[in-house]
């Protein structure tokens, strides 16, 4: 498959160079050696060396490419936004009738007055990657990758960085753009996340980077900030803190696993991906209570076929093998539940 960045060769047609966006799903803008960017199908461009490889000739061509791009005045009819920034990251899926196997575009939307020379990133354990880096024209969108269900763990956490500017006028002189935003990879699962808005014809699912101006999720914490995040996490160590979709009553945590109850919609989900979300709550719900030994958590899961029971019994076994279980009361739950013990 295709990447931006990915070096080819036109197959009908003498030329080639590197894929630098894409303008739909069957196209793309190619930059050729004379630093001009040619639009032509994928079906047409054969690779030649993927995006790592070239990877060491990237950082000089974009700085050409952008010394050269500056020397060229462009005149920019601008909008109402005036000086302010308006960012936004957004998420189409290629299938919404099939959304936990469909694959991804990302886009970044630059609904401002501004250029933004930027790079979009995702965390990698306590690092960071660079998934696209680019310069992006006033009041466009530009098309960041394509990516499928496998790496969508990977996108838990994104930060865009970069710098903002005018090209043919005076401006008003703007902060480096250092945003962090959390991605909620559930929400790729719900047909719903999916809206309608003013930049695409398809719905999509969009996070502002920096609306009005004003950074949406800051990267750098203020000292304050930081002292009232140490004292939440202290409170929730030292007391029940009950999830979302929990209940408490008597002492008891009760959490319902069943996937009506944890997604609005299942719709392209199979047996396994439904599973493995059910998993992932109880480890949520478990997570919150691990510090308070002594806590009962009833997890209903329903008769069935036993499958989800043996799940979390599995994942018990596995993962907090001190812990104990044992069926919960059946004048209260009949057969579907079963009781942990936090140890």
């Amino acid at each position: 498959m295709i990447k931006i960045g990915d070096k080819v060769r036109f197959l009908n047609s003498i030329g080639g160079g590197v894929v630098r966006r894409f303008i739909s799903k069957d196209m793309v803008s190619v930059e050729e050696d004379d630093g001009f960017e040619m639009p032509i199908l994928i079906k047409e461009c054969v690779l030649i060396a993927d995006a790592g490889e070239v990877t060491a000739d990237n950082s000089k061509n974009l700085s050409d490419k952008v010394n050269k791009s500056l020397e060229r005045p462009v005149a920019v009819r601008e909008t109402k936004t005036g000086e302010r920034l308006n960012f936004h990251l957004a998420f189409i899926a290629g299938n919404d009738r099939a959304l936990s196997t469909s694959d991804f575009d990302a886009y970044f939307v630059n609904d401002s007055n501004y250029w933004l020379f930027f790079t979009y990133m995702s965390r990698v354990g306590a690092n960071w990657e660079t998934r696209f880096a680019g310069m992006v024209e006033p009041n466009m969108k530009m098309h960041l990758e394509r990516f499928g269900k496998d790496v969508l763990n990977d996108m838990d956490r994104v930060c865009i960085q970069g710098v903002a500017f005018k090209r043919d006028k005076d401006f008003q002189l703007k902060q480096p753009v250092n945003v962090e935003i959390k991605i909620d990879t559930v929400k790729f699962y719900k047909l719903h996340s999916f809206k309608t808005n003013d930049f695409f014809d398809e719905n999509a699912l969009i996070y502002s980077v920096i609306k009005e101006d004003e950074p949406q999720r800051p990267v750098d914490v203020s000292p304050n900030e930081l002292e009232k995040a140490l004292k939440e996490k202290r409170a929730i160590d030292n007391k029940s803190v009950a999830p979302k979709n929990a209940k408490i009553r008597n002492g008891i945590v009760e959490v319902d696993l069943h996937i009506d109850e944890l997604l609005d919609t299942t719709a392209g989900m199979n047996s396994a991906d439904m599973l493995a979300h059910q998993i992932d709550e109880f480890n949520k719900v478990i997570n919150t209570y691990k510090h308070l030994k002594g806590q009962k958590i009833v997890f209903i899961h329903g008769k069935g076929d036993g499958v989800l029971r043996k799940a979390i019994l599995d994942e018990l076994k596995k993962r907090y093998p001190r812990y104990t279980s044992q069926d919960a009361s059946f004048r209260e739950y009949g057969y579907g539940a079963t009781m942990i013990t936090i140890k």
